[in-house]
């Protein structure tokens, strides 16, 4: 089974749970790809917030964030980006019940020839109430309420973009922080092992098998690792700062994360690039907007059509003591402003949303790009570690200090080839780190819940 089909989220569902329910078809209905084109499965998601996945209580005041699934949990719950997001889409809506609504009447009470002397009581003519109603023609509201349907469409396209785009830069901040917490680790053990190497040559140095030159240098290497490992402390500290903002809960500080590099996913550069094409929010949003701009043509090439206001009255005539009523209408007269600049206006709005869709999709085809270059040389880098470098790294030092036992090696080789070994380590370590860093970023393009996901067995 192909790697995208259990994991990607189909923004349609969540789109359809948001509740935006509109009249006609939705413009971000999904368009038929090539036949070699990924296909994204759906599933049900209660809350365009909170998927499926996520449903789990609130993290408690006394249990700080620790995994990565505590962390994304803390952001779609509390994060004000997405708050902020879905408050939008209910400003959206509030705009498209207000483009459908009818004028109101007008009501007006009108008192003429007053003071007239041929009058006996000179009360005039009395005219109330009279009721004007504006006749909208040209199906109008009709039209506005379509482009209004179309901004509901790209507000809930803007939720779900900001979602994954949150969710994304929360497991990049995670892996960041737990890179630089296992590289703390590494240092402590190697600062052990240089204490330890310094109390052996100063055993050496005390039966003169040691000159006071490597002694030195020893304790230059011990002084090294020990500045390097209080320096990543420090960072360390702003690192889980940073997290605790990104997730959108600054004051929730975790002590320390768990997490493991194991299980990285595995991306195909062609595959990734199509499915963010063809899904992510920001695309379709792309093809909400021509279809809003197209919406906004109609409505304005209906604006000539001239609305009809008709009223009607009752007019009480003092001077001959009648009861008499009115009616009639008035048309403006479409002769000079014919709406020809807004029409124009909006047709080149169409123009340049027709151009942003291609714009858009270069745009995050170049993310894409510049995430998996980063995801597939720290991958590469990794697994050269991992599997050339430490091991070799490893039967050196083995045989150095068998060597050295023996006679046959000098103890400053021996550290040589110790911090040799520690250094690769601490490089693997970092490769990890960015191969998982541009992994994150790649799961939040492809609008992952679940990730990792679970080896395939």
């Amino acid at each position: 089974m192909p790697w995208w089909k259990p994991r990607v989220v189909l923004t349609a569902t969540v789109l359809a749970a948001s509740g935006c329910a509109l009249p006609g078809p939705p413009a971000f209905a999904p368009t038929p790809g090539p036949a070699n084109a990924p296909v994204v499965r759906t599933r049900p998601v209660p809350n365009p917030i909170v998927p499926a996945s996520y449903q789990q209580p609130a993290l408690q005041a006394d249990a700080p964030p620790e995994s990565i699934d505590d962390f994304v949990r803390l952001a779609v719950e509390r994060n004000p980006r997405l708050a902020r997001a879905n408050l939008a889409i209910d400003a959206a809506r509030g705009r498209h019940l207000q483009a459908g609504l009818y004028p109101n009447p007008e009501v007006a009470i009108n008192w003429d020839e007053l003071g007239d002397r041929s009058s006996p009581d000179r009360l005039g003519v009395l005219t109330a109430p009279r009721v004007t109603q504006t006749i909208v023609t040209g199906r109008k509201l009709t039209l506005a309420q379509a482009v209004a349907a179309r901004e509901v469409d790209q507000a809930t396209l803007d939720l779900v973009a900001e979602r994954y785009a949150v969710v994304g830069s929360v497991r990049s901040a995670f892996y960041e922080t737990l890179t630089l917490q296992r590289r703390a680790t590494l240092l402590a053990e190697q600062v052990k092992l240089t204490e330890e190497a310094v109390a052996n040559g100063k055993t050496l140095l005390d039966a003169k098998q040691l000159t006071r030159l490597d002694m030195i240098q020893l304790e230059v290497d011990r002084e090294q690792f020990r500045a390097e490992l209080q320096a990543v402390k420090r960072e360390l500290s702003g690192a889980y700062r940073r997290l605790a903002a990104v997730a959108g809960a600054h004051a929730v500080v975790p002590v320390g994360v768990t997490g493991t590099f194991d299980g990285l996913p595995d991306y195909d550069a062609d595959s990734v690039r199509a499915a963010v094409v063809a899904y992510h929010p920001q695309a379709r949003a792309a093809h909400v907007a021509v279809a809003r701009a197209r919406a906004a043509v109609k409505r304005a090439e209906a604006e000539p059509i001239p609305n009809v206001s008709a009223y009607v009255g009752y007019i009480r005539q003092f001077e001959n003591k009648s009861h008499d009523g009115a009616v009639g209408f008035s048309v403006p007269v479409p002769v000079w402003n014919k709406n020809q600049g807004n029409i124009r206006a909006a047709q080149a709005e169409l123009g340049m949303a027709v151009h942003a869709v291609g714009q858009t999709e270069n745009e995050l085809a170049a993310r894409v790009a510049t995430a998996f270059q980063s995801y597939a040389a720290a991958r590469e880098r990794a697994e050269a570690y991992r599997k050339e470098l430490i091991p070799r790294a490893e039967e050196t030092y083995k045989l150095s200090l068998a060597a050295f036992k023996g006679g046959q090696f000098e103890y400053l080789k021996v550290i040589q080839v110790q911090r040799g070994l520690a250094e690769a380590r601490l490089e693997l370590n970092k490769s990890l780190g960015e191969a998982w860093k541009a992994a994150a970023e790649l799961s939040g393009l492809l609008l992952e819940d679940i990730w990792p996901a679970a080896p395939a067995k």
